[in-house]
C-alpha cells in the first residue's frame, strides 16, 4: 500500500493537470480506429510513448486537444497499451473524457475492471470529472477494490455524487479488514478511509446507520473517529449537537434514548 501511495503522489501533478481539462464539454464522436495510421495518430503516439515531465504533459496534452476528436483514435491506443508509461495512460483517460464528453463514458467504465490500479482510477476520476452517477454499481465494486486508493477514489466517486443508494456499501467499509492495518504493537489502526466512509453515510443520510453510530458515539475505543461519528449524526438527523465534547456526547446519548423508547 506504501509502494502505491508513492505512485499515486507521483500521478497528482498529472491529475491536476489533467482535471484542468473539463471545462468546456464538446460532443465528438470518436473515429473508428483503422489499420492505417493517421499522421495525427503517428505523432501522438511518438509523444506518448516519451517518458515526460510536467511542463512537457501540459504542452502534450494541449496539442491533443487541438487535434480535437482526430487524436482520440491515439488516445485509445494508449490506453490500451502496457507499452506506454502510466502517467500518460492516465492523461490519455482524461483526455478522452475531455473531447467526447459522456458519450466516452461507456468506454471509460470497461477500465473499472482494468488489471492495472492505475487505469481504474483513471477511469473513476474521470467518471466522476463526467458527473457520472449512472455507474453507481460499478463504483460500489469499486469499494472492495484490491486497491486503497482506487477504493477512496470510488467512495469519494459516491460522496461527490450524492449517490445515496450506495450507502449500505459503504457503511460496509467499517468491516472490511483492508481499511485498518495493524502497528508494531499489535493493535488494529483505523485508516483515514474510515473517517471518509462515517462522513459520507451521513450525508448520505444513511438511516440504518443511526443506531449503531448513536451506540459508537458513547464508546470510549471510537473516540478516535467522534468527531466523524458527531458529523454523521448530525447530518442524518439534522439536529445540531453542543460545541463541547462531552455535552455532544450527553446529548447523543439523549437522542438515542428517545430513539430507543419509539
Amino acid at each position: 500500500m506504501k509502494y502505491q501511495g508513492l505512485r499515486a503522489i507521483t500521478l497528482s501533478g498529472i491529475v491536476c493537470l489533467s482535471l484542468s481539462c473539463f471545462g468546456a464539454n464538446p460532443r465528438l464522436k470518436a473515429k473508428k480506429s483503422t489499420q492505417v495510421s493517421s499522421p495525427v495518430e503517428k505523432i501522438l503516439l511518438a509523444e506518448f510513448k516519451k517518458e515526460l515531465k510536467s511542463s512537457e504533459i501540459l504542452k502534450l496534452k494541449k496539442q491533443a486537444l487541438s487535434y480535437s476528436g482526430k487524436a482520440v483514435p491515439a488516445l485509445i491506443k494508449v490506453m490500451k497499451s502496457n507499452g506506454y508509461p502510466e502517467k500518460n495512460r492516465w492523461v490519455a483517460t482524461f483526455l478522452v473524457g475531455r473531447i467526447m464528453g459522456k458519450k466516452s463514458s461507456p468506454f471509460l467504465a470497461k477500465f473499472l475492471r482494468h488489471p492495472n490500479w492505475v487505469m481504474r482510477m483513471a477511469s473513476l476520476k474521470t467518471l466522476l470529472a463526467l458527473g457520472e452517477s449512472r455507474y453507481d454499481n460499478a463504483y460500489a465494486v469499486a469499494l472492495k477494490d484490491n486497491s486503497f486508493i482506487v477504493r477512496k477514489q470510488a467512495l469519494d466517486n459516491i460522496r461527490k455524487l450524492s449517490i445515496s443508494k450506495r450507502a449500505p456499501e459503504v457503511w460496509s467499509m467499517l468491516y472490511d479488514k483492508r481499511n485498518y492495518y495493524a502497528p508494531k504493537d499489535g493493535s488494529k489502526k483505523r485508516t483515514n478511509i474510515i473517517k471518509e466512509a462515517i462522513k459520507t453515510v451521513g450525508e448520505l443520510k444513511f438511516e440504518k446507520a443511526l443506531k449503531p453510530l448513536l451506540s459508537m458515539a458513547q464508546k470510549e475505543k471510537y473516540k478516535d473517529i467522534f468527531p466523524e461519528i458527531d458529523y454523521a449524526l448530525e447530518k442524518i438527523t439534522g439536529k445540531n449537537s453542543p460545541a463541547d465534547t462531552k455535552m455532544k456526547k450527553r446529548f447523543w446519548k439523549k437522542v438515542g434514548i428517545s430513539h430507543k423508547t419509539i
